[in-house]
């Protein structure tokens, strides 16, 4: 992609494009217009401007088996078994990725398998952005800070893709309206206000859950120093994001491991698309 992006840079530079403009496509869209694609835009010369745009398609194709960033998912067994091992003597925190269950991507957010991994192992020093439910939220205010109840969080949209309702014992750490600062390098930082909505922590063991109401993405450090805990001091942070928590939270671990939490985007997501076209690579094995 940058490569390309690069390419058509140049070309804008030399004169002979006005603008390229590369579209990587969005590989989670179960849509009959997916892919890349490339548009050229010229002052006349229409003819040199397809020849521009096939030849960047043709390149895109020759290259397709490039991976930037690759990465093999551990399942929330895995990831778990890794946290709790070096839990001890942490100094950084583990990050754990769950790629399956980004708000980003149109995940539903509230998946609770590896939250339900988390706290079978009784993991300690630990944060857990977030479960995305309202009615929780509002348990956990009737509960009232600093009181331990009982309630059943998240796996309300589809139990069946990354756990049911997780039924906890937790204490209520903190209440906020969920209005907050970022101040992180993503797209949410700068200064930025935002709002998820009512929000809480709760603990839960050795773990700090955050429970919201507004679904997003874990991306800025805000979203867990806003409701009392602190990143830095963490063994283990768990988010629900695939690739924007990086900028934030990739500088303070000591490592980052993508997590397949079993949800709407994991590994069983191909097998779910109904209207891409086909064929189409590399769900299909075409010959050129």
């Amino acid at each position: 992609m940058r490569e390309l992006i690069n390419r058509g840079e140049a070309l804008e530079s030399s004169g002979k494009a006005l603008v390229v403009s590369v579209c990587a496509g969005f590989e989670l869209s179960d849509i009959y217009d997916v892919g890349p694609s490339v548009t050229v835009t010229v002052d006349g010369d229409t003819t040199a401007a397809q020849r521009i745009a096939e030849e960047f398609m043709d390149y895109a194709w020759q290259t397709r088996e490039f991976v930037s960033s690759p990465w093999t998912s551990a399942t929330a067994a895995q990831a778990v078994e890794q946290a709790k091992a070096g839990e001890l003597n942490a100094k950084k925190p583990l990050v754990l990725a769950d790629n399956s269950d980004n708000p980003g991507g149109g995940a539903y957010g509230d998946a609770t398998d590896l939250l339900r991994a988390m706290v079978a192992a009784d993991l300690q020093n630990a944060a857990f952005h977030a479960i995305f439910d309202p009615a929780a939220v509002q348990a956990g205010i009737a509960i009232g800070v600093g009181n331990r109840g009982r309630i059943a969080l998240g796996g309300k949209h589809a139990p069946e893709m990354g756990g049911g309702p997780l039924d906890v014992e937790a204490q209520v750490v903190s209440i906020t309206s969920g209005h907050f600062r970022c101040y992180g390098p993503s797209f949410l930082g700068g200064g930025v206000w935002n709002s998820f909505g009512p929000s809480l922590m709760l603990r839960v063991g050795g773990i700090e859950v955050a429970v919201i109401s507004r679904n997003c993405q874990g991306v800025d450090l805000a979203q867990l120093t806003s409701l009392g805990v602190d990143p830095l001091h963490c063994a283990t942070i768990a988010l629900k994001s695939s690739h924007h928590f990086r900028a934030a939270f990739e500088p303070i671990a000591r490592e980052v491991l993508m997590v397949d939490g079993g949800g709407m985007l994991g590994s069983e997501l191909l097998s779910r698309l109904r209207h891409v076209r086909r064929p189409i690579w590399p769900l299909d094995d075409i010959k050129l």
